[in-house]
């Protein structure tokens, strides 16, 4: 497993193992059987890999013949022709981060509550299996409903946008506690299985990172474009530029860069601090050529409004939060749906 660990994905920096694709292992005399479970329909990818694997086991002693056998998502799974749109949405767009903690699902509750508030149809799908938050954030107490005689899933409705979240599959304390090929098929269904309906956009809120969940989604989803969500910290930045170098070996638009945490101002006066440091969101939007959309402030409505599910773009539209996130969804609204906004 050591070995196998600097096989790295085809395009990516991420190992074949961190990404969950071995799935078994079996050592018979001193042949190695690696069994592989892959969601690409590109047969030079197992290739590839099949020939990194027997290269990094070259000349280590307990073996001396290596079979790699590969097992590929069932066609219904995944996207046979390459990255689709899904039935029923007009733009699909992805709101990520490279690292955690930066404020993304609020970057993202806000902007798709933002953008229903404008007369758009939305839906948010939280695409954080391992830690979702959209159901807490947007208030949404329902469980998962099925569309009778189908197995196909409805969405809840919350202040107006469509939402699917793994927080209402799980009670408030149970981990999912899921691999490589579950996280897959979650991600799938909530993609494909749901009854999204006639949608303007759906906005999908990953996870942290270039995982499992981000591989899938750009494999098999015809994005529109991806947001970055910063704050203006150099341990922030760093995630950022992976996460958008990751979009871009994929060909997707990087829309722009939203800083967040940008700045606090003490109520009451004029006062303001920058606690992560100052200006580099900015800074990176500019390295990276594209647009910076919003320096969102440090507030405890903002908190107050994610932990009440109420987002605080409809709990304090007035606060200096609130402006600044209708702002930014009427900037996004423009970039995604210029001839309506004009």
């Amino acid at each position: 497993m050591q070995r196998l660990r600097e096989v790295k994905y085809p395009g990516f920096s991420r190992d074949i193992v961190s990404f969950g694709l071995v799935q078994d292992m079996e050592l018979a005399g001193k042949e190695l059987k690696v069994k592989l479970r892959l969601t690409t329909p590109d047969p030079s990818v197992p290739e590839k890999i099949g020939k990194e694997i027997r290269d990094c086991l070259q000349g280590y002693a307990p073996v001396t013949s290596v079979i790699v056998e590969t097992e590929v998502a069932p066609p219904q799974a995944i996207a046979s022709t390459g990255p689709q749109g899904i039935e029923g949405v007009g733009k699909i767009i992805a709101v990520a981060s490279g690292k955690g903690g930066v404020g993304k699902s609020t970057v993202a509750a806000n902007l798709a509550v933002s953008l229903a508030k404008s007369g758009h149809r939305v839906g948010l799908c939280d695409c954080d299996l391992y830690g979702p938050s959209q159901a807490l954030m947007l208030g949404c107490r329902e469980g998962v409903r099925v569309e009778e005689g189908t197995e196909r899933i409805l969405p809840a409705e919350c202040h107006g946008v469509k939402l699917m979240s793994m927080g209402m599959l799980l009670g408030d304390d149970s981990p999912a506690a899921l691999r490589g090929p579950m996280v897959t098929r979650f991600t799938q269904q909530f993609l494909r299985q749901v009854v999204w309906g006639d949608l303007d956009l759906l906005v999908l809120d990953l996870p942290p990172g270039t995982g499992d969940i981000q591989l899938t989604i750009v494999q098999t989803v015809a994005l529109d474009g991806a947001l970055i969500v910063t704050t203006p910290q150099e341990v922030a930045l760093v995630d950022a530029r992976k996460a958008i170098a990751m979009f871009r070996k994929v060909n997707v638009t990087i829309l722009g860069v939203v800083e967040n945490m940008s700045y606090f101002t003490v109520p009451g006066s004029a006062q303001r601090h920058e606690i992560f440091g100052t200006g580099g969101g900015r800074r990176e939007a500019e390295r990276q050529k594209v647009p910076l959309l919003a320096e969102i402030p440090l507030d405890p409505e903002t908190r107050k409004g994610g932990d009440a599910g109420e987002p605080v773009v409809l709990a304090s539209p007035l606060g200096p939060s609130g402006q600044v996130f209708s702002e930014f969804g009427k900037i996004v609204s423009k970039v995604l749906f210029p001839s309506i906004s004009s």
